[in-house]
């Protein structure tokens, strides 16, 4: 135990001997850590803040989306590709469909209290899709109720409440395309801006203030109590292409048609293979600071060399040279590591507060374990990468270190 106190203090010495090149070398690996604590931690919130709104929903949902494919249907999302009315009536019309709701959305200018500014609306059939909403979609009020059919109400989201038309309380009144509403209800955060800064009309309303007489870009499917779900989404597939072959002079689109179940195992394997690529680009900087520390270490032993040979000469066994250059190079690691963590964690942290005042609902997940890693990672770098000019330096023979000049 005494030696080893006797090697760190060593080690600590020969590195303020040369702290500018120590320093410069630490800079490199706290680099490599900064990357791998900020990135996964940022990834991690990501993953779990889109898989807490993927568990609110319930296990007999179906999801009805055009494209056949992720990337068609990234297409058709962005294309503005939808469902036609002929296909929501087929899809109803299968067995064990036991409600179809529509979300058909779009944005028009909103006035409340002398102030407008555009909005994202979006139209659902309250009479026939509220428990759905409620139940299985895990919608939920803070304050009031849903709308009801018919009755000119709306339902807004929590950041319409607190930002777009600040105060907004329910019962007030708002003004959309020229119609008057009243504010049934504020609904609890959905946990992404976009949907937060919505106002839902019933289908109707929607219809009428926007002009979109038909078509949704997706269905969502309430499989009814008795029918294996995985069957029900064979004959929608069937039905849909049915009704596909029976269009004549037109092309009729494919269809995605996924359970609430493959979506969540959808995105949480591209969320693991996401998380997989950021580390393996953050280790590349790593492995970059931990061949620094190896080059920063080999010129330690040539200047260094004289006093190796004196250190041998006087009884210094190879084990302790050896020692003394992997705590060098463990410092070095250590150091980083606390730093680059530091510093991972304040900017994850940072983006986290930006995101959920501007953009998106994203929570840093700094765990324990990633801390432990982060450090864990530094410190084995700095081993491995100290552990080549150390057993050079615990190679040298004495007289032929005491020879050198240098």
């Amino acid at each position: 135990m005494k030696d080893l106190k006797e090697y760190f203090y060593l080690a600590l010495r020969n590195l303020r001997t040369r702290s500018l090149r120590s320093w410069l070398t630490i800079l490199g690996i706290v680099i490599g850590v900064f990357l791998i604590i900020s990135l996964i931690s940022l990834s991690g919130g990501l993953r779990d803040t889109i898989m807490a709104q993927l568990n609110m929903m319930g296990g007999d949902l179906i999801f009805v989306m055009p494209g056949g494919d992720m990337q068609d249907m990234m297409m058709a999302v962005m294309g503005g590709t939808e469902l036609s009315d002929t296909d929501i009536r087929t899809i109803e019309r299968v067995r064990g469909a036991e409600t179809v709701v529509v979300l058909p959305y779009g944005s028009e200018v909103a006035r409340y209290e002398g102030v407008s500014k555009i909005v994202f609306l979006a139209g659902i059939d309250w009479a026939r899709a509220s428990l759905v909403m409620k139940e299985d979609m895990g919608w939920q009020t803070t304050e009031g109720d849903f709308p009801r059919s018919g009755r000119r109400e709306v339902l807004i989201g929590s950041y319409v409440h607190q930002e777009i038309f600040q105060g907004i309380r329910v019962g007030d009144e708002i003004i959309i395309k020229g119609r008057r509403f009243n504010v049934s209800g504020i609904l609890m955060s959905l946990g992404n801006r976009q949907d937060d800064s919505m106002i839902v009309l019933d289908l109707e309303d929607f219809r009428s203030v926007t002009g979109k007489r038909e078509g949704s870009p997706m269905a969502i499917v309430k499989v009814a109590s008795g029918f294996n779900i995985d069957d029900v989404v064979k004959d929608i597939e069937l039905a849909l292409e049915e009704t596909g072959k029976r269009r004549v002079g037109e092309d009729a689109p494919s269809f995605s048609v996924l359970t609430s179940e493959t979506v969540s195992e959808m995105v949480g394997n591209i969320m693991g293979i996401v998380q997989v690529v950021i580390i393996g680009f953050a280790s590349i900087a790593l492995i970059v600071g931990g061949i620094g520390i190896m080059n920063t270490m080999y010129a330690s032993i040539r200047e260094r060399t004289r006093e190796i040979g004196i250190m041998k000469a006087v009884g210094a066994k190879n084990s302790a040279v050896l020692s003394i250059f992997l705590i060098e190079a463990s410092i070095i690691g250590i150091i980083g590591g606390i730093g680059g963590t530091v510093l991972g964690i304040v900017l994850a942290k940072s983006v986290e507060l930006y995101g959920q005042a501007n953009m998106f609902y994203i929570t840093a997940s700094v765990t324990p374990r990633l801390i432990v890693f982060g450090l864990a990672f530094s410190f084995l770098v700095g081993c491995l990468s100290g552990f080549l000019p150390a057993r050079r330096a615990a190679g040298l023979r004495p007289v032929d270190a005491l020879r050198h000049h240098e």
